[in-house]
């Protein structure tokens, strides 16, 4: 039994053991209480197979008309026929040109996985209570030994229509498996994409921290979220079963209610510390006494006991939230106290956090009066005290910051990193390119919905300065006798690159260095390479937007990348086209 539990719902509740001295009004199902963390090392390597690390993800997280069309496909003897599936997308997000690719090893978990248990074929016969016996007896038996992925890495730099994964295997599986694998591309890339594009904004010298739990779409909204946002440029979450799961880097401060839960001096019942020698203080008064020596007196008495309670827990971690009350006349000079008092006992105070108001002007400020006391009492790592921004910070703000001018280290970026408020969806689809070894296309009035038909290779080219120029779409079926296809590109040669749509959008390129994209992950249901780190795969999305050039890359106006195709396949699509479109007759 994997995740489900039958229980009978009585007046008074439910009954696990389905009875009751109530009467029974009718059955339900219940989710088990499953954490993710439970379910994968309990049964990971059960007969071999990983599993998916959501215990959500099973042959079910699928809309019914995959299983209605899996039935008629079966009954109509037309499941068994080889099929090849490409999964791409159309447009990048956010208005940018470019989209990082995510969620391949959750892919590749549910497709080793791929199974139906006895609950579950007895839920699809509750839906179809028509469907016959045997279709459910051969349910039962389906796996993915039959299946082949082929996929770029995981963290490439991706574009518009280019497969991310290629799918090939018996139409029943292929067809079964669309929604699910949409679920776990279309989120994660988009996560992905808004991390690397918020990174990019942040710059290279900055902290970048992903804050956003508490306003996720939900415990799987906000797990995903985290590990995304960490793949595509975040150096931290503030998520601690993600940081327990993942390995993601942990950080976080404290809140505006830790400030407010003190009203005075009386409250904070121990204000006693030890220095790094072992010797006891009071800090609360050493603080004071800072606090009448620099003529901070009109700060605000509760917050600074506040500050001095964190910091006697922390004396090696304090970062104070200081725009409670006032920023720059009570929250940054009651910091400054607390931090000379932790400097006499032998500690270092780490810095603020602003949470509202001009961003640009209290960081600029708040640097400036580090400064100032650090000169005053000859301490030269006042002025590098870290400064957190985190007021409801986006791409868009971040760079008016960077116009502005700021002092802020540290972007510590929440909602609109984890709910993608920019644009909710990527839209990635999943469309049938192949079927019995012939090229398939879906064809429609916008010719940007129009599918590329056939299996294909994408190739990158890059020019002598080491940039990608353009991606390569190769048919995979145009082989000559010694299994080579004349298609492929090869380094210092001219290679005709055209637009699969307009054929005088074309363009030759004789590349320095070319990188083959797809490779095979899967095959006939075995892994063929081991899964990478999560922070390998980071560092790779790292390497790969490195490579692309900067107008490629920009918040506003990017150029175009080019995505082409090569003669033979532009031949094959248009013909396939025209066969396709039936001739009006005029009268």
């Amino acid at each position: 039994m994997r995740i489900f539990k039958k229980l009978k719902k009585t007046e008074n509740g439910f009954d696990e053991n389905g009875s009751s001295t109530t009467t029974t009004s009718h059955q339900i199902r219940e989710l088990k209480r499953a954490t993710t963390v439970d379910y994968v090392y309990r049964d990971q390597e059960s007969k071999d197979k990983i599993k998916p690390l959501n215990g959500f993800v099973t042959p079910l997280l699928t809309d019914l008309y995959q299983i209605t069309m899996a039935y008629s496909l079966w009954k109509n003897n037309r499941h068994e026929i080889p099929a090849v599936f490409d999964l791409y997308f159309r447009k990048s997000p956010f208005g940018g040109e470019f989209t990082v690719f995510a969620g391949l090893e959750e892919v590749i978990r549910f497709v080793s996985d791929f199974h139906y248990t006895k609950e579950e074929v007895g839920y699809i016969k509750e839906m179809i209570p028509d469907c016959e016996q045997e279709f459910l007896d051969y349910l039962s038996k389906l796996d993915s030994s039959s299946v082949t992925l082929y996929a770029m890495k995981e963290g490439s730099v991706v574009f518009p229509r280019v497969p991310l994964i290629r799918v090939e295997g018996p139409m029943i599986l292929c067809q079964l498996f669309e929604t699910t694998l949409l679920c776990l591309v279309n989120f994660a890339s988009l996560v992905a994409t808004n991390a690397a594009r918020h990174r990019l904004a942040v710059g290279k010298e900055k902290v970048m921290l992903e804050f956003g739990l508490r306003r996720a779409q939900g415990p799987d909204g906000a797990m995903s979220a985290s590990r995304y946002s960490y793949l595509g440029g975040a150096d931290g979450t503030s998520n601690v079963l993600a940081h327990c799961f993942f390995g993601i880097p942990i950080r976080g401060t404290h809140a505006h209610s830790f400030i407010t839960n003190y009203s005075g001096p009386d409250e904070l019942l121990d204000a006693s510390i030890k220095d790094t020698n072992g010797n006891v203080h009071n800090l609360l008064e050493m603080a004071q006494k800072y606090r009448d020596e620099l003529g901070f007196t009109a700060t605000n008495l509760s917050e600074l006991v506040a500050f001095v309670a964190y910091a006697r827990t922390f004396p090696n971690g304090l970062v104070a939230l200081v725009d409670t009350y006032d920023t720059l006349a009570s929250g940054v000079p009651n910091f400054i106290c607390v931090a000379l008092a932790l400097h006499q006992l032998g500690y270092k105070a780490v810095g603020i956090r602003l949470d509202s108001g001009d961003l640009s002007y209290l960081s600029k400020s708040s640097r400036k009066l580090f400064k100032q006391i650090g000169e005053q009492f000859k301490i030269d790592y006042f002025e590098k005290f870290s400064i957190v921004a985190s007021n409801d910070l986006n791409e868009s703000t971040i760079i008016a910051l960077n116009r502005q001018g700021h002092e802020i280290d540290v972007f510590a970026i929440g909602t609109n990193l984890v709910t993608c408020q920019a644009q909710p969806a990527l839209g990635c689809v999943y469309k049938l390119v192949e079927i019995n070894g012939a090229p398939r296309i879906k064809l429609s009035h916008e010719a940007n919905k129009i599918t590329l038909p056939g299996r294909k290779t994408a190739y990158r080219l890059f020019g002598s300065e080491g940039h990608p120029l353009v991606d390569l779409l190769v048919d995979d079926n145009d082989l000559v006798k010694d299994g080579h296809s004349k298609q492929i590109p090869q380094v210092g040669k001219k290679v005709l690159c055209l637009h699969p749509f307009e054929e005088q959008k074309r363009v030759i390129v004789t590349p320095v260095h070319i990188e083959k994209l797809h490779n095979i992950v899967f095959e006939k249901g075995q892994l063929t390479m081991p899964l990478p780190a999560l922070s390998d795969i980071r560092e790779y999305c790292f390497q790969q937007i490195s490579k692309v050039r900067e107008d490629h890359l920009r918040n506003s106006n990017p150029t175009p990348y080019k995505v082409s195709v090569t003669k033979e396949l532009f031949d094959t699509l248009h013909n396939l086209w025209l066969d396709s479109v039936p001739i009006k007759e005029m009268k």
